[in-house]
């Protein structure tokens, strides 16, 4: 499978913007797969993201380190419990819109490894939104 088709399946960012990402890192012809991987992955960076997991759950941060499936997340958040804004369920949602007020956020922490299947870029309303999440005590 090309690249750019794998990173379109594994990303849940906005087609037309997705594409014009991919294109800019893929611009350059001469480069290696290995070489556009380091692009890509480099691309996600200092961003601030939410990460699916292999079996450690749903987590929000600034991704300060990313290694073919390995992430280092700052700050990070566990997402323990989400609905969006418009009362919708999907992370891609989340990223996009945010959280609504029955979500469920964990205390921050310093830095967090994990395995990552899915990492999504936030919007600013998104990080607002997360960020603004008071700690959820039972």
């Amino acid at each position: 499978m090309k690249i750019k088709e794998i990173f379109k399946k594994e990303n849940g960012m906005k087609e037309v913007l997705l594409n014009k990402i991919i294109d800019k890192i893929l611009a350059d012809d001469s480069v290696t797969s290995t070489e556009n991987t380091n692009k890509i992955d480099s691309y996600f960076l200092n961003k601030k993201v939410i990460i699916r997991t292999y079996s450690a759950g749903v987590h929000f941060g600034t991704l300060i380190e990313k290694s073919k499936d390995e992430v280092i997340l700052k700050d990070s958040r566990r997402l323990w419990y989400w609905q969006t804004t418009n009362k919708g369920i999907s992370l891609n949602e989340v990223a996009n819109t945010g959280l609504h007020n029955d979500s469920k956020v964990c205390a921050s922490i310093g830095l967090l490894w994990l395995q990552a299947i899915e990492i999504l870029i936030c919007t600013n309303d998104a990080i607002e939104s997360i960020e603004g999440k008071n700690e959820y005590k039972a």
